[in-house]
């Protein structure tokens, strides 16, 4: 039951990680829409890129395979299909097979090529630099976006140092090197049993959101932010509510108090808790913690604002006649969230 509330949680932010793609990208364009992935990608390459090396116990291995390899693993943990191909110690290719996990369906249609592009600048271009090898690039042969085989390329340790513009280079029409799964990389089993790799599927798909809603006030702006932010987690907590609450195990419960499990079940899956108080004609949900956000700092409402969109989106589809009193914090260093849903007055 509990991998079936993580594997819930994880869809739901991947759809709304997508979503929040192709908003920005149809209501403030492909530029913008650049800006903020390219952000997003940067930091998570700063966050997570040497620090998980060694969690995927690739730290033995050259710089141009070490890195196609972790692309390989960190991605397959998260549920992503990609290939992994050696041709030597200083040319290795990955490949990310359609359906590409980031734009599910016909979604792939709306997203901008330089949305694609500003992903590989914001994070394969900086692998070299954080190695501390000058000498290793990524070069893009193939995009999804572009209409192609899906996106692939291959990390190369050239002969002299890299310029800056030099770290990220097209060059579409090559083709990668068959695949075998026999000579890819594997997690260590010890150290990723099936439990531990479930939650890793959550929390990938979380990552997304936890680094993306940030990076979007600081690109576009705390107003904008928690106006595009607010508007696709409405839309996508609408179209996902009922997929969530059948993952959540609450699907079927009607009214306000029905609404509360929900919010309790999807707390508890990402690994906080909630409980549930009467208050008259309402209900109250107390969250302590927000894993989502936590150990993040000092961060504008906006963020918090935007992220609340996905809980009003689900509340229009489960009960539309309920309404919700957002959550006034204040403090956002405080532990506890509270949301009162009540009926709405008769007219």
């Amino acid at each position: 039951m509990q991998e079936k509330r993580w594997a819930a949680v994880a869809e739901l932010y991947h759809a709304y990680f997508t979503g929040l793609i192709l908003t920005v990208s149809s209501r403030r364009g492909g530029a913008d829409a650049a800006k903020w992935v390219f952000r997003l990608f940067r930091h998570q390459h700063h966050e997570k890129f040497l620090a998980s090396l060694g969690k995927l116990g690739l730290s033995h291995l050259p710089d141009a395979v070490r890195a196609a390899a972790y692309h390989y693993l960190s991605n397959q943990v998260g549920g992503v299909s990609v290939e992994f191909m050696r041709e030597s110690d200083r040319k290795a290719w990955v490949r990310f097979v359609p359906p590409r996990w980031v734009y599910p369906g016909a979604s792939i249609c709306g997203v901008p090529s330089e949305v694609s592009r500003a992903m590989l600048r914001g994070w394969y271009a900086q692998n070299g630099v954080s190695l501390g090898n000058p000498r290793l690039g990524f070069v893009c042969t193939a995009q999804t976006t572009d209409g192609q085989h899906g996106l692939s390329g291959y990390f190369l340790e050239h002969d002299r140092d890299l310029a800056p513009e030099e770290r990220l280079l097209f060059r579409p029409g090559e083709d990668p090197p068959p695949f075998d799964p026999d000579a890819a990389p594997r997690l260590p089993a010890a150290d990723w049993p099936a439990e531990r790799q479930a939650k890793a599927a959550r929390n990938y798909a979380m990552e997304y959101i936890r680094s993306g809603l940030p990076r979007l006030a600081e690109v576009l702006g705390p107003a904008e932010a928690r106006h595009l932010g607010n508007v696709a987690g409405r839309l996508v907590g609408a179209q996902s509510f009922h997929a969530t609450a059948e993952g959540l195990g609450v699907a079927g419960e009607g009214g306000a108090m029905g609404f509360a499990r929900l919010l309790v079940a999807w707390a508890e899956a990402e690994g906080d808790s909630a409980e549930i108080t009467q208050e008259g004609a309402s209900v109250l949900v107390r969250r302590t913690g927000f894993r989502l956000l936590r150990g993040l700092g000092s961060l504008h409402p906006c963020v918090f604002e935007g992220w609340q969109g996905l809980v009003e989106g689900m509340l229009q589809v489960h009960d539309r006649f309920l309404l919700l009193d957002t959550p006034e914090r204040a403090d956002w260093g405080d532990p506890h969230t509270t949301w009162r849903i009540r009926r709405r007055p008769a007219a």
